[in-house]
């Protein structure tokens, strides 16, 4: 399967534009955001676990991160709330499931074997947040080819001076963005290739956003 594949062009998936669809699992639904293979590859995706719902334990051979935008999703006997991100590294298992039901973003199988390290972050905890160069982000994951972090716009202030290299990833979490005049209110995805010169700025009430910059090759 091929979901938005050509990762020299623009992608944007505005909220409520996509339809959600059955995964394999009982109770648990996804909206492909990109895609690239079999049910073991590339991917990025909303999930949108049931109450009670659940997948067997399992393996990442690339590795998986995971945003949880709403409810509690967990790992065995460990629970992450909404606002917790986590990367499990290349190798990985676990057995995810929702008791009360949750909805997180997920990338799977886009990690280099190198990575080894789990990492957690509670991204509601004011100290996990900090101001630098004038804007107010909550650092998640940073090496060499990718940083991530959530970042907090004020209204109409821009989405950067001058786009990355390497390309950008964003998730709206809260208020609105707008790229290239384009709205793209809360959940919607917007991958910029590198050397896109797209413009984007925050909406009246400001956004939330999950951002990822460095990651994409250069064309």
């Amino acid at each position: 399967m091929q979901v938005n594949a050509d990762f020299s062009r623009r992608a944007i998936v505005p909220a409520g534009s996509t339809p959600w669809v059955a995964s394999p699992q009982p109770g648990v639904e996804r909206l492909m955001l990109d895609r690239l293979g079999a049910e073991s590859g590339h991917a990025t995706s909303l999930v949108r676990y049931a109450p009670g719902s659940r997948f067997p334990a399992h393996r990442h051979p690339g590795g998986e991160e995971i945003l949880v935008l709403s409810g509690t999703f967990s790992e065995g006997g460990v629970h992450h709330g909404a606002g917790c991100y986590l990367r499990n590294p290349p190798g990985s298992g676990h057995q995810p499931s929702s008791r009360d039901g949750a909805t997180i973003f997920v990338k799977l199988c886009q990690m280099p074997p190198s990575e080894q390290h789990s990492v957690r972050v509670d991204t509601r905890d004011p100290a996990a947040w900090q101001h630098t160069h004038g804007r107010t982000v909550c650092p998640l994951f940073s090496a060499p080819g990718e940083q991530v972090r959530l970042e907090r716009l004020a209204a109409g202030e821009p989405l950067w001076p001058k786009p990355p290299s390497g390309g950008a990833e964003l998730l709206v979490l809260e208020g609105d963005l707008a790229i290239d005049r384009l709205p793209c209110p809360t959940g919607s995805w917007v991958r910029l290739p590198a050397g896109d010169s797209a413009h984007g700025v925050a909406g009246p009430g400001g956004a939330l956003l999950y951002l990822k910059t460095g990651h994409l090759p250069n064309q």
